[in-house]
């Protein structure tokens, strides 16, 4: 990420006197309406499944059908937005860290917590810093619209598994997120930084998969490292469960708009 802000800044100041590219933000805003048309026809669409109608269906959609901003570059709405999930996901494993049923269980679901909140947290970095580096304002508060869906989730965390299913919802929102946005970046370094961070959440999401599938499963005590003479019991999904797809297919209702989390 040091490496990347001195190309950063130069973009800052090629940009100075520049009008915003809007042409850019239509281009996006137009693959919006895409998506929304998708969403709601054909019997793949959330609408057909009946998904669309409240909860988190109605919430993402919400989501969706609000237009970028006009009056900020799409890139720096996108490394905020990417700093807000960064965020929400440091204070969502910091509350999931002091539940006694996590604290005081399995010393390898909380050592991966406490990495993985590290993680997130050198990520919102390094997303603040790009954000300032090409001449906006950091985000540090967490992404609104799935703050919301944190807020109503955290009541009802009774057991690890369920605290490993919301993560790992966090974290898919993340690896989808920042894969779309990989298409929009327009220069080389932003694409490096935000293709890194996006790796180490797909590595996140497949760990939770399994972790949950391990737990949902009646075998607490697999989840160790190593897995040493244990290893023949592992169930037979262990090799896939965490890989369900040969390449991770992103959902267009677990995506965080770049607005979304842009320093209003």
């Amino acid at each position: 990420m040091r490496e990347t802000l001195p190309a950063l800044r130069e973009i800052r100041e090629e940009r100075r006197g520049e009008e915003i590219d809007t042409d850019e933000i239509k281009r996006f805003n137009q693959g919006r309406r895409e998506v929304l048309a998708r969403m709601a026809q054909g019997t793949s669409g959330l609408a057909a499944a009946g998904l669309v109608t409240g909860g988190f269906g109605g919430m993402f959609l919400g989501l969706l059908s609000t237009p970028a901003r006009a009056d900020t570059p799409l890139d720096i709405q996108m490394l905020q937005t990417a700093s807000s999930l960064e965020r929400l996901a440091v204070n969502t494993y910091g509350t999931a860290l002091k539940l006694p049923f996590i604290a005081n269980g399995n010393a390898v679901v909380v050592k991966f917590a406490q990495t993985t909140m590290q993680q997130h947290d050198e990520h919102r970095q390094a997303f603040q810093n790009q954000t300032t580096a090409l001449g906006g304002k950091a985000q540090d508060e967490p992404n609104p619209k799935f703050l919301q869906v944190v807020q109503q989730a955290t009541p009802k965390l009774a057991a690890p598994v369920d605290v490993v299913d919301l993560a790992a919802s966090l974290e898919k929102v993340a690896t989808d997120t920042y894969l779309v946005n990989l298409s929009m970046f327009e220069d080389m370094k932003s694409k490096e930084i935000m293709g890194s961070v996006m790796g180490v959440e797909a590595q996140h999401l497949a760990t939770l998969r399994a972790v949950s599938a391990l737990l949902k499963g009646g075998a607490p005590d697999l989840i160790k490292i190593p897995i040493g003479a244990d290893l023949a019991k592992l169930p037979a999904a262990a090799g896939s469960v965490a890989f369900p797809d040969a390449l991770e297919q992103t959902q267009d209702d677990l995506i965080a708009p770049p607005e979304s989390g842009a320093v209003k």
